[in-house]
């Protein structure tokens, strides 16, 4: 197959394709990331549980924001 054959109409529509993948696809990442966060989040606030202090005590330790 030589570089004349090529149809560049068809590259481009399969490129458009994947692009619109691309899309889906950092949507799915940001999703992830919001999951994360919420799971890191309530992680902590189980060891702040657990080693016994207040909510305002770790505030005050930086522990939360």
């Amino acid at each position: 197959m030589s570089i004349n054959s090529i149809d560049y109409s068809e590259i481009s529509s399969v490129s458009s394709k994947w692009e619109h993948k691309d899309d889906s696809a950092t949507n799915i990442a940001d999703s992830k990331k919001q999951q994360g966060a919420a799971r890191r989040r309530i992680e902590m606030l189980r060891d702040i549980q657990a080693s016994g202090l207040t909510l305002a005590e770790a505030r005050e330790l930086g522990l939360l924001h």
